[in-house]
């Protein structure tokens, strides 16, 4: 496996962060790693890069970025960090089949989840409510 499709296999390691992505559309955002996407911020600024991180709650990391402020400046980043909540949109790619990649990282969170399989080994619960 090379470094590029290991960067791709990341799932998020906490058990909240997990559940978070798999109710809700971040899991798709997630599925844009290795990905280049523009991302629209709440000030009206945008950057262009390639996503290289997103947690559940929607922070967003990206590298080789091209920002543009909202007065139309141009800077080029190697890598930027954008908390969720300024997050105004992000770019879907057109070539980026939704339903395949909301379908794909959820089988990456449920192989997490029980990645000990049949054979035994380690299983991921969730707690109920009795």
């Amino acid at each position: 496996m090379d470094a590029e499709e290991n960067r791709t296999m990341e799932v998020t390691h906490s058990i909240r962060e997990r559940t978070i992505a798999e109710n809700s559309l971040v899991i798709l955002l997630q599925g844009l790693q290795g990905q280049v996407t523009t991302v629209d911020l709440r000030d009206e600024s945008t950057a262009r890069g390639r996503v290289l991180n997103v947690d559940a709650f929607m922070n967003v990391r990206l590298e080789e970025v091209v920002y543009r402020d909202r007065r139309g400046q141009i800077s080029q980043l190697a890598d930027l960090f954008v908390t969720g909540r300024n997050i105004r949109y992000v770019h879907i790619p057109d070539h980026v089949d939704i339903m395949d990649t909301i379908q794909a990282q959820l089988q990456k969170i449920h192989r997490v989840r029980n990645f000990g399989g049949e054979r035994g080994g380690r299983k991921e619960y969730l707690k109920t409510k009795k």
